[in-house]
């Protein structure tokens, strides 16, 4: 995989219990909601306070086969042809995020993005302010108090017996707000999730029946407005001082040492 192919962000999101069954009751109803308890009572750590995605969590989905359905699949896409478990574990950490701009070319993304689309809803993600050769986290969550309904490509693998669904997030350019707080974006520029409205979630999931459509389709890729988002900076959540998946991972905390780089001073 090339350079190019890989994105920066987003690896840290926000996906609380809570959340999801009222998701998946606004989805499906009631049963979908019941089959989602069902889903996550295996699961210990079913509130995702702060979600690692180089610790590939299953996450809820809803994906373009069963849009009403809540499934739980693994962040980190493995391309159907991939012929290993070497060879998953070489890719699925180059394939947490897809290029919303580039995902009908990419060879890693290319089937999905033509097939095989997902949404991914959150309560927010995280993203690190770079500072004096530290990373500082912040949460962004939506200004409304919801919740985002986050782009993504699923892939269904098969190798040994069994069958593993994965899925990567879209990403697209940062808007305002993103832009000041990802300052170590690296070559391709600072990005951010690709955030859908609630017109435009149903046209994501949408089969793709000819060129016109996939046109549609590009054309949503492209940064939510700014004042859609509030962001806040949080405690340190990898290391050793970090807090990892806590309740308290996306509560504000400041850090006297950001008092005057803070990116979200006025």
């Amino acid at each position: 995989m090339k350079s190019t192919d890989l994105c920066t962000m987003c690896y840290g999101v926000q996906a609380r219990r809570e959340m999801a069954l009222h998701m998946a009751r606004s989805r499906g109803g009631a049963g979908a909601a019941e089959q989602l308890k069902m889903l996550l009572e295996g699961h210990p750590e079913a509130d995702r306070y702060f979600a690692n995605a180089f610790d590939h969590p299953q996450l809820v989905v809803y994906t373009d086969s069963a849009p009403r359905e809540p499934q739980l699949f693994t962040w980190g896409l493995v391309p159907h042809w991939v012929k290993d478990e070497a060879g998953r574990n070489k890719r699925w950490n180059q394939t947490l995020n897809a290029r919303g701009e580039t995902m009908f070319e990419r060879p890693a993304f290319r089937a999905a993005a033509r097939h095989r689309r997902a949404l991914l809803f959150v309560d927010g993600f995280f993203e690190h302010f770079h500072f004096a050769k530290r990373a500082w986290p912040y949460f962004i969550r939506p200004a409304d108090g919801g919740c985002f309904a986050l782009a993504a490509l699923w892939e269904s693998w098969h190798h040994g017996g069994r069958e593993l669904h994965s899925f990567a997030i879209v990403t697209c350019a940062a808007n305002a707000l993103m832009r000041r707080i990802h300052n170590n974006p690296g070559a391709e520029g600072p990005r951010m999730p690709l955030v859908l409205a609630e017109g435009e979630q149903e046209q994501w999931l949408a089969p793709l029946r000819g060129a016109a459509d996939e046109d549609a389709l590009r054309a949503l890729v492209r940064p939510c407005p700014a004042d859609a988002m509030q962001a806040c900076s949080v405690r340190p959540l990898l290391g050793k001082a970090g807090i990892g998946n806590s309740p308290l991972a996306g509560e504000p905390f400041d850090h006297p040492e950001l008092a005057l780089v803070d990116p979200l001073a006025p």
